[in-house]
């Protein structure tokens, strides 16, 4: 039986292997320039419920929101005078929160050790062993 043998070196132009962190930086750069830019053209009624409420009727009996002083209320910056820049801003800060939630997320699964009993934990392989010893 011979060793297997690797195999030789891609030639120019053919297919390469992208990182992971290469990926995920791209990604992110992606992610703030379209939350930066693309968020100013957003609609001014995302959720729609102010119109929805007006044409029942019973936009009147709205109150003030618990969040209507926060810095990033009504998808704005607070103290920008900037509508664009403000809305850019607040785009990037959703980002920029929601991808450290969700690092630290993936930090506390990655960390959880595994146990036998735990369906998710890598099994050991199955057939004939290749080690010579054995």
């Amino acid at each position: 039986m011979s060793a297997p043998t690797r195999p030789g070196p891609e030639p120019l132009g053919g297919p390469r292997r992208t990182s992971t962190r290469m990926v995920v930086l791209v990604g992110l750069l992606v992610t703030l320039l379209l939350a930066g830019v693309v968020s100013f053209y957003a609609s001014s009624h995302p959720d729609g419920l102010s119109p929805v409420a007006a044409g029942l009727g019973f936009d009147t009996t709205a109150r003030e929101s618990a969040t209507a002083g926060s810095p990033l209320a009504g998808y704005r910056v607070a103290d920008v005078g900037d509508a664009r820049l403000s809305g850019g801003l607040a785009g990037i800060a959703g980002v920029l929160v929601v991808g450290a939630v969700m690092a630290g997320l993936l930090l506390v699964l990655r960390r959880r050790p595994r146990t036998a009993a735990d369906p998710t934990a890598p099994s050991s392989p199955s057939g004939p062993s290749t080690d010579p010893d054995a």
